[in-house]
């Protein structure tokens, strides 16, 4: 008779002790999906980009991108207007009105006072700085269709581009929010080609709708929150 032999038993595998959870690194969209932190972080961009045009010089940095840009060819300049237009007074009225037609009343309401609030109040910023525009600081400088007038920084065009995009951003999909991330420093680049404004000009233009727009979500409150977000390839 062969004898049994009875299983031993198996220690429990140890269980590692819990240790603190790892944060992953936020992304910088994650990160200003805040209005308290496009508040701020436009109002301080805003603040040292005024500060550093009002001496009227153009540091070399900001000539050489310039003229990278405004030295582009010419033939661009139909795609280039095209572009430019979605940060133009009239996009605001638009963009709120395709909005309104979807049935986002709450965006549309935003959209409208976003675009046209940076449009309005970028007059006044441009009255306190008092940039002139490419052409009277930069020898050489291209000016392509209508000429700018009135002053250069800060660009009224880059900021309601900002401002329509940071108010958009909450309610589009992945290949709307992937546009908007094209398309709003596309409007500035095309206000280089065009000779109409420098770099710090667009970067103080759209800190400067990125502010707005979130000072407008926080007073009316109704920031597009996750329940809202459309999940699918998008809008």
């Amino acid at each position: 008779m062969i004898p049994r032999t009875v299983p031993r038993k198996q220690a429990p595998a140890a269980v590692p002790a819990p240790g603190p959870a790892r944060t992953l690194p936020r992304s910088l969209v994650e990160v200003l999906a805040s209005p308290r932190v496009r508040l701020g972080a436009g109002t301080a961009v805003v603040a040292v980009t005024a500060l550093v045009v009002r001496h009227r010089h153009v540091g070399p940095w900001e000539a050489g991108v310039f003229r990278a840009v405004n030295g582009l060819p010419g033939a661009a300049y139909p795609v280039a207007w095209a572009c430019m237009q979605l940060g133009a007074f009239g996009a605001a009225p638009a963009a709120a009105g395709v909005a309104g037609l979807a049935g986002e009343p709450e965006l549309a309401a935003r959209l409208l006072a976003s675009g046209a609030g940076t449009w309005a109040l970028a007059k006044l910023v441009k009255q306190v700085v008092r940039r002139p525009r490419p052409g009277a600081l930069l020898p050489g400088t291209r000016c392509r269709g209508r000429p700018a007038a009135g002053l250069g920084y800060l660009s009224g065009h880059a900021g309601v581009a900002a401002a329509l995009g940071a108010a958009a951003f909450p309610r589009l999909g992945r290949r709307g929010r992937a546009l908007v991330l094209i398309a709003v420093p596309a409007v500035g680049l095309t206000r280089m080609y065009t000779g109409a404004h420098l770099p710090l000009d667009i970067a103080g233009g759209m800190a400067f709708g990125l502010a707005v727009e979130a000072a407008v979500t926080l007073v009316t409150g109704r920031a597009a929150g996750p329940g809202h977000r459309h999940e699918g390839t998008g809008h």
